[in-house]
Formats: structure tokens, sequence, C-alpha cells
């Protein structure tokens, strides 16, 4: 990975947030192929390095070593002891504070200097304010949005009125997460269309549809005004969507339902595999988005074949922001596999269902979800 975050002390701050930060600099200044090493250290260790590489013996917030080695951009140490203490006098997170030290390392990096004197110290600060202000505006952790359609499962297995996934989406919403996902299919096997006038009405927070490229579907989702609508494929026998939308057999079709559903005002995102032909297809069709499927990496058997299809994700997911799209990720994600792909920081967005309902069961909705939201914002426990 570009960026390494390397944690030599145990405190209550978020790894995850510093390693999104990081590749999201890098990718914002054009080095995604660059390393970039942050060791986060006491305040003994910095005295250390600073003693013996900087002729300083004292404590710094952090240090920037550039590095001219072929694809190392260079190192970046922060104390975390001294982090604590500034964030305590600001009135911040440390979380807040590390990031800024890292942008403060990672602008020395890029050659500035405020030492340099007043002219050379104010364009350090620009900088610095530039690229705090992208991050705060990308937003530096994925949201995460909760698939409720396996809660009305529950309720047609009994052909009856309980459990009621509207009451399940506000429940979701009130333990914090970012949105809802419901799914439309075509032999209405869970979600009603009642459930989706209903939650489309009492929803806060978004409403993302799933549905197949039907005329019934896009004529409903033109009604309903969802907040996007993620075309997917849809099979009758299927027990759940087994695989990625074949944008590349059906570029013609997908992409004037793509037109379709703009004409209602609708974004829109494919839900692919992540294969470079899938990718590239679904840039043409005029798709915001693409929600790359998750399952080979879910399903994996082996940690070869989880590593290989972890890589696939990562990269396809770097190639469809540098398309223009936007990019999400879901299907067989739990509570063992998701933290490692909530770290590649071009997924903006996980779509989560099954693994949140079925711990549902055992532990309460409001409990599933916070346990799921500290996996994929990097919270601590």
């Amino acid at each position: 990975m570009p960026a390494v975050i390397m944690p030599q002390v145990k405190a209550p701050f978020s790894c995850l947030k510093l390693h999104r930060s990081a590749e999201r600099l890098l990718r914002y200044c054009g080095l995604s192929q660059q390393e970039l090493n942050v060791l986060i250290v006491n305040d003994t260790q910095i005295t250390e390095i600073n003693t013996r590489w900087l002729n300083r013996p004292r404590p710094t917030n952090v240090i920037s070593f550039p590095q001219e080695s072929p694809g190392l951009m260079g190192d970046i140490v922060i104390s975390a002891d001294t982090a604590r203490r500034e964030a305590a006098e600001a009135g911040i997170t440390i979380e807040c504070r590390l990031i800024e030290l890292l942008v403060h390392g990672f602008v020395h990096l890029l050659g500035e200097d405020h030492e340099l004197g007043n002219e050379a110290a104010r364009r350090m600060a620009a900088r610095e304010q530039e690229l705090i202000s992208y991050l705060l505006m990308e937003g530096i952790m994925a949201d995460l949005c909760i698939n409720v359609d396996h809660i009305a499962t529950i309720r047609q297995a009994r052909g009856g009125n309980e459990p009621d996934p509207v009451v399940a989406a506000g429940i979701v919403e009130l333990a914090g997460a970012d949105g809802i996902v419901i799914h439309l299919r075509e032999d209405r096997r869970h979600i009603q269309d009642r459930d989706v006038r209903i939650i489309r009405e009492v929803v806060k927070t978004r409403l993302t549809l799933e549905m197949a490229a039907t005329d019934e579907m896009i004529g409903i989702a033109g009604e309903i005004q969802p907040d996007i609508v993620t075309l997917v494929p849809e099979k009758r026998q299927e027990l759940t969507t087994e695989g990625g939308l074949d944008v590349v057999g059906l570029e013609e079709s997908v992409t004037d339902a793509v037109s379709r559903l703009h004409k209602h005002g609708i974004p829109v995102s494919l839900f692919v595999d992540p294969e470079d032909a899938q990718i590239e297809a679904a840039a043409r069709t005029g798709a915001e988005c693409i929600e790359i499927h998750t399952g080979r990496y879910a399903d994996a058997e082996d940690r070869e074949t989880e590593d290989r299809e972890f890589e696939a994700i990562s990269q396809m997911a770097s190639k469809a922001v540098d398309l223009g799209l936007r990019v999400h990720a879901g299907h067989g994600l739990n509570y063992r596999n998701t933290a490692r792909v909530a770290a590649i920081s071009e997924i903006s967005e996980f779509s989560i269902g099954h693994a949140v309902i079925a711990r549902a069961a055992i532990t309460g909705l409001d409990q599933a979800v916070r346990e799921m939201l500290k996996l994929v914002k990097g919270m601590e426990a």
C-alpha cells in the first residue's frame, strides 16, 4: 500500500483514519504510486530521533524525512504524547491533531519549509489549509449504509406485519448509519412496494434503491425518487445477488436505463465485479458511481485467494476514481472481513446488510449497527 501507518504506542486514536488521510493526500497530489511511511511514537522516542538526526535533544510534534529512493516519498514521525497535549490545549480530539500533524509533515515532504522566512511560512500555511480543507470536503472515512431487506425476509416468512423494515430503518438511522438500502425485487420476495413508499417518506439520511434495469422498476424509481439507484442483476432462482452486472455485455441497455433514471433526476450506481472491462464500461454509461461486488473476497476459502481478491478490489477502486466514478462496495462483508477493505481510501461508502441483521438477531439492531460502524469508521471500542 502507498501509505503505511506504524504505531509504536497504544493510544485512543484511529490508525484507519490516518491511513485513509495519508492515501487521500497522496492521490490528491498526484503521488499515489509513491510510498509514505508514518511512524507514531511517544515523546521519548521522538526525542531520540531528534537527537540522533537533527542535533535537537527535545521532543517535537512531527518530523519529516524526505527520501530519494525511487517510489518512496519519505517518512513522517509524529509524537502521540505531544499531539495529545496540543489537542487538549486546542479543545480538539487527538485524531484531529494527528491529522493536522500528518498534513504538516506531508507538506514538508512536498518541499515547503516554514523556517525559511515569512513568505515561506505563509506559503506553507496556505498549502496545509488547502489539504486539510480537501480532507474535510471529501470526508476522511467511508459512509455505512445498512440494507434492511432481511428484516422484510423474516416478516414474509410468516406473511404477517412484523418485523417491519420501516421500523428497522428508523433504528438504523438512530444508531448512526449514514443511509438505508432496500432492494425491490421483481418477485417481491422481501421488500414490498408499501415498504419502499413509507421508507422513502421517513428516512432522514439517504435512501438507496437497488433494482433491476426494467421498465417497471425505472417507473417506480421515478415515482419514489430515492437519493440514488443501484442497478443490479437479478435472477428469480438466486438466493441473493450472485455477481456483478454484466455492463460489458449489456452496455447499450444499461446506458439507456441510466439515461432514463437521470431524466427523473436520480443519480445511478452500477453493481459490478472488480474487473477492468466492467469498470471501463460502467464509466461509459454515464453512471456517477459503481458499487464493487465484494463477494469473491468475502467468500475466499484461503488467505491467498482473499489477498488476490482484495488486491483486485483495491486496484479497481483506484481505476474507477481515475475514471471519475465514485466508489461504493458491498456484498458478503461481515464483522471479520470488513476492516481490511475499509482501509481502501477510494471507497467512500459501504452497503452491508445480512451480517448486521444476523448479528442483530443476537445482540439487537442498534448494537449491531454500532459495532459495524466501528469497523467502517475506525472508531475505538
